[in-house]
């Protein structure tokens, strides 16, 4: 009941919206608990605190929320629980919690596949070629259910019986775009989708710069098919190099500045086809050492 509680505080602190995500996930971590932490809120507010007869928040209550939840197929993981994402937990940007359809796999290798909403023909041909074969050799290919460039990188690693992972910019009652709907059952029947939204929530301007940044934080590396400058797949690429993880252009990338200025910096290669990425895969695990808190 303790680990329920801890849940519901953290449920219950979330949605007071007083406080920025990573200001709330970082204090959480260093008290080790969202009661305590939900507490001293209260306290602070006038409220009365957290454990006096008749509570400001009715813990058992959203502790009953979270277990309907979870009856509808949605698990939530929390930063204070030992499986939360390994990878994603070392980033500033990582969330207070996360909803997870499906099923988690943490020691398994994962990178990313992403790009424009409107690929060209050979964009969508790389997308495959660079997914497909990603799935073929064990790895994870991670992508963000977007039409275009995502929808060809999850749809290829499906089809050779892989597995992939969709970090999406809505609630998992929600499909974006609305035609992905399949595709996002299928995902999650045969992979793991995760959003770190209310379940029923939109799609946003602001949702899907956030679950960008968890897609590059959750996977070792990113690559980027196609991208025009005000794109999600370019701030992808940003946030995978502040995090310390490998980062791959195609060529055809260079015509734009951004990509030009990317591909001087560390850990930044740009690839001319999927095999550039396959000679390398064994060094997308980092040395401890390595790792990047960003």
């Amino acid at each position: 009941m303790d680990h329920d509680l801890e849940r519901a505080a953290l449920v219950a602190l979330m949605r007071r919206g007083d406080r920025s995500w990573p200001d709330l996930t970082d204090q959480i971590e260093s008290v080790g608990s969202a009661r305590e932490v939900l507490d001293s809120a209260l306290d602070a507010s006038g409220q009365g605190a957290l454990f006096d007869t008749g509570p400001a928040v009715d813990l058992e209550a959203v502790a009953g929320e979270i277990a309907a939840w979870e009856r509808e197929g949605m698990r939530l993981v929390t930063i204070l629980d030992e499986d939360y994402p390994f990878y994603l937990r070392l980033v500033h940007q990582r969330p207070p919690f996360l909803f997870l359809r499906g099923t988690p796999v943490e020691d398994d290798a994962r990178v990313a596949v992403v790009g424009t909403r409107t690929p060209t023909p050979e964009g969508v041909a790389h997308a495959r070629a660079v997914a497909g074969g990603l799935a073929e050799r064990g790895v994870t290919v991670v992508s963000g259910l977007a039409a275009g460039v995502d929808t060809a990188a999850h749809g290829a690693a499906l089809a050779v019986g892989g597995r992939t992972v969709a970090v999406v910019g809505t609630g998992l009652r929600r499909t974006y775009p609305a035609q992905n709907a399949r595709l996002q059952q299928e995902i999650a029947e045969r992979g793991l989708v995760i959003s770190q939204f209310w379940p029923d929530a939109p799609p946003s301007k602001t949702s899907f710069p956030m679950r960008n940044a968890v897609m590059s934080g959750y996977s070792l590396a990113t690559v980027v098919i196609e991208a025009a400058y005000r794109s999600g797949a370019r701030m992808q690429a940003r946030l995978a190099l502040e995090h310390g993880r490998r980062v791959f252009l195609m060529r055809s990338l260079m015509t734009h500045e951004w990509a030009r200025a990317y591909a001087t910096r560390p850990n930044t290669t740009v690839i001319d086809g999927p095999e550039d990425v396959f000679r390398q895969l064994d060094s997308l695990v980092p040395a401890t050492g390595e790792l990047t808190w960003a």
